[in-house]
């Protein structure tokens, strides 16, 4: 007789089975437009290009509604119901509602199953999440105060006294609103810059370790959201002119990065998007603050020896 463990394990694989066929029917409606999918984005986010991107990758056809984070847009009661932290990307499947881009990319992934961009394997599976760990918990905050001193403080220094303590209240988080008085004050001197570039070095020596062995995406020879995740943070230092402050002398990132650009997904949700004044803009700005975040880099490899 076989025993209850092959019946579990028969039970398991015929549930998976199920599983798979419901997903792959999910992403034919989807297709076909008989599902609907709704992007609340901002311009040039680069939370936004993380979904964008994946959403490209499987082949989704969606629709958006541009939320204009300069007029404070995102406060509203109305986009406060649908994402409560204030904050793109949202997104509507169907009426269900998901917010975080990292969640977002994982749950098209669950329910949009090809062609997948997880990996099969357990341990893959915790690499992938390592380097969304990575981005959510270090590169986010660091991209946004380099982005911030190069280009976002300028736009803030044009605006009346009352239209920045707005937008410094509206910020809500004590932590958050600190960083950007901070950061609005003294540019790329502020202590936040320094960690920001600090966090970038860390990212960049790691990315760097793992593809020395001649990998052709960060978990081997599948393009996953490991890739995805990352992409969008390392675009915006290319757009900024600020990259090869730390990619120069780290070669395997400059393959990756090669390879990662020319890949449609990309180019239809990041540099597709951009205009040409888009593009100068921001090099303009980066361009401004390059030699000063080069020298607080030496500043702190200097501190490491």
């Amino acid at each position: 007789m076989p025993s209850c463990s092959l019946f579990a394990l028969i039970g398991r694989i015929r549930y998976a089975l199920q599983t798979s066929e419901r997903q792959r029917e999910r992403q034919r409606e989807c297709q076909q437009g008989k599902t609907m999918l709704k992007l609340y984005q901002a311009g040039n986010s680069i939370c936004t290009q993380k979904v964008q991107i994946t959403l490209d990758e499987k082949g989704l056809p969606y629709d958006t509604q541009n939320i204009n984070l300069f007029t404070h847009e995102q406060y509203s009661p109305e986009y406060l119901k649908i994402n409560p932290k204030g904050v793109v990307p949202s997104l509507d499947h169907d009426g269900n509602i998901v917010i975080e881009s990292t969640l977002i990319c994982e749950y098209l992934d669950d329910v949009f199953p090809e062609p997948s961009l997880v990996p099969d394997a357990p341990h893959q599976r915790a690499r992938m999440r390592l380097w969304s760990k990575a981005i959510d918990e270090g590169i986010f905050e660091a991209t946004r105060e380099l982005s911030f001193s190069a280009m976002f403080r300028e736009k803030m220094k044009a605006m009346s006294e009352e239209q920045r303590q707005a937008r410094f209240r509206n910020v809500g988080d004590p932590a958050r609103t600190a960083r950007f008085k901070s950061t609005y004050a003294e540019g790329v001197e502020s202590p936040y810059v320094f960690q920001a570039i600090a966090t970038f070095e860390k990212l960049f020596k790691n990315m760097e370790q793992d593809l020395s062995d001649g990998r052709t995406w960060m978990l081997g020879e599948t393009y996953s959201l490991a890739d995805i995740n990352l992409m969008p943070y390392v675009a915006r230092m290319e757009y900024l002119d600020l990259l090869d402050i730390w990619t120069a002398d780290r070669p395997h990132v400059q393959a990756w990065w090669a390879r990662a650009k020319e890949r449609p997904s990309f180019k239809a949700a990041v540099s597709g998007k951009l205009t040409d004044e888009d593009v100068a803009s921001m090099k303009t700005y980066g361009g401004a603050i390059r030699d000063r975040v080069r020298k607080r880099r030496d500043e702190y490899l200097a501190g490491l020896a």
